[in-house]
């Protein structure tokens, strides 16, 4: 039999699962596997050690005690397709197929480790409640890590029923469209059901990942989108509009008009990891900019020639928005600098470098005084 028509029964075979976002390429990545007995399945849920893998045999509880590796980056995950022993007590993940995408942020760890919080996703839904005063760059930061998954990203607006005042929500959005280039934004009502199907259009047959901090209204956005309350849902609070943390665990659920679903708990910490091209990305305008630059390396500071600070004068480009894509450069650097020796010599002689100058221009500034 040739290989292509050995994934296709594969496919075939497993058909059901097309609702978890089965298709003839990961059947073709798992057909070695089904020569050898094993189940493919999706992880819906992981909880210490454990997960729930939907298959055609239904969702079964596995044991990911051989695929778990000392690079964080490679456990088990939610949205990860894996093989999975067809019997015994407990079943096994005998391993996991390569991700196509993966959303990654760094942890509070000193050792500066990355956390996979969802694979395989198509969809990152960035949800920011209007209940709170929009925060520009936590938006562009979680766009950021996005776009360097290798997901689209998509901004959702939730809570615009207690902005009533259609002139002012216009300008919210407008607010968020500049922060996100190339990034649709929608306002939606959860509660009321405005620009649910809209939202449900868009995220349809693929994998989407709910992302925001804790009050953003995600488990409300999910339950809308699933057409039931199948998430846990708390009141905002009247001090500053913010709800408490309800989700606690990373679930994938079908959605009931295709496509699925990743829901995550709240982030309070949202810390880049390796994202230089997502950052880059988010400040799309920027890097143009930067190209017109006289000098290649120019840090947009106060070299002479640098078209990103005569973007600024000119008002063109909000001076927020440098300080923002400096701030996050400045942060993505350090993080890859601590796994990478070569970057860290660069950015030791480049602190150097401007040491150097800074002195030889006080020199030549109490020269002058003199």
């Amino acid at each position: 039999m040739s290989s292509t028509s050995s994934s296709t029964s594969v496919f075939t075979a497993h058909s059901t699962l097309t609702r978890y976002g089965w298709d003839e390429d990961w059947a073709d990545a798992f057909a070695p596997y089904a020569a050898e007995g094993l189940l493919p399945g999706r992880v819906v849920r992981v909880d210490r050690g454990q997960c729930d893998v939907a298959t055609t045999d239904g969702t079964l509880r596995a044991d990911t005690a051989f695929v778990t590796p000392h690079d964080p980056l490679r456990v088990v995950c939610t949205g990860d397709w894996v093989a999975v022993e067809p019997d015994g007590s407990p079943r096994y993940v005998r391993t996991c197929l390569p991700r196509r995408t993966a959303f990654v942020r760094s942890t509070s760890s000193k050792r500066s480790e990355g956390q996979i919080l969802a694979a395989n996703v198509d969809h990152a839904i960035v949800a920011v409640s209007l209940a709170a005063e929009l925060d520009l760059a936590r938006i562009e930061r979680f766009l950021a890590l996005a776009w360097e998954s290798g997901a689209q990203p998509l901004v959702v607006l939730t809570k615009a029923d207690l902005v009533p005042d259609p002139v002012t929500l216009a300008y919210l959005v407008a607010d968020v469209e500049t922060a996100a280039p190339g990034v649709t934004v929608l306002s939606v009502s959860a509660e009321h059901g405005e620009g649910i199907d809209v939202l449900s259009a868009v995220v349809g047959g693929g994998t989407a990942v709910l992302l925001g901090q804790s009050g953003a209204g995600k488990s409300t956005l999910a339950n809308a989108l699933l057409g039931e309350d199948v998430m846990d849902v708390q009141a905002i609070r009247d001090v500053d509009g913010k709800g408490r943390h309800t989700t606690t665990t990373r679930n994938l659920l079908a959605l009931p008009g295709g496509g699925v679903l990743i829901d995550t708990p709240g982030l309070r910490g949202v810390g880049l990891w390796d994202a230089g091209t997502g950052v880059g990305q988010v400040f799309a305008e920027i890097e143009e900019l930067g190209r017109d630059c006289r000098f290649h390396d120019c840090a947009h500071e106060s070299e002479p020639g640098c078209a990103v600070l005569a973007a600024i004068d000119g008002g063109e480009l909000p001076e927020r928005r440098l300080e923002s894509y400096r701030k996050l450069m400045r942060e993505n650097q350090r993080i890859v600098a601590k796994t990478d020796a070569r970057l860290r010599a660069e950015i030791r002689k480049e602190w150097k470098r401007r040491g150097a100058a800074g002195k030889a221009a006080m020199e030549a500034k109490r020269g002058r005084v003199r």
